[in-house]
């Protein structure tokens, strides 16, 4: 498996600031603003057209987006993750493209579910992991139509990590790797 090209400048620059300050804002506030995926977006949209041309750079924008947050939102929707991640690969997705964008979704998936697995095992809560993925698969199979509900009386959440780090982290770590 070969990685994308990275991307013609400014691009990767302009990636590695937004995603620092997004893990540092999800860290700090446990939110990642709308105000800057935004202006990343709006960004993206300009810097696309300047380099591919206003209606391939505006195409490239809008598939690269897309990808991004067609990738997360079942996670999302599923109550797995906040909306302010989803709207993050999105953003990312629109700088990058749909094939790094793919790529990087792979690489958070790693590393945010191993930091997860970290937590869930230093924190003793391995028991009550196993019992909301029980619940969930067994949501998931008896009405795949209607959004599962982890949280009930039964169940309690093991904890959760600032997932926009992990994005930051498989970003990083595929244009870094692209670079290569």
């Amino acid at each position: 498996m070969t990685l994308p090209t990275l991307p013609p400048h400014p691009v990767p620059l302009c990636v590695i600031v937004l995603v620092i300050v997004a893990a540092s804002t999800d860290i700090t506030a446990r939110r990642i603003p709308n105000r800057m995926i935004a202006l990343g977006l709006a960004a993206a949209l300009a810097v696309q057209m300047s380099i591919h041309g206003p209606l391939a750079g505006a195409l490239d924008w809008l598939i690269g987006a897309a990808c991004g947050f067609a990738v997360l939102v079942p996670f999302y929707l599923m109550g797995g993750m906040a909306a302010g991640d989803v709207k993050l690969l999105m953003m990312i997705g629109a700088w990058v493209g749909p094939a790094l964008t793919w790529r990087i979704a792979l690489a958070t998936f790693l590393i945010g579910g191993l930091w997860s697995l970290l937590i869930v095992l230093f924190r003793g809560r391995f028991a009550s992991l196993l019992l909301n993925l029980r619940q969930l698969i067994g949501g998931l199979v008896i009405a795949p139509l209607r959004r599962p509900n982890l949280i009930d009386a039964q169940s309690e959440s093991v904890g959760s990590i600032p997932y926009g780090v992990a994005i930051a982290a498989g970003t990083l770590g595929m244009l870094f790797a692209a670079a290569l």
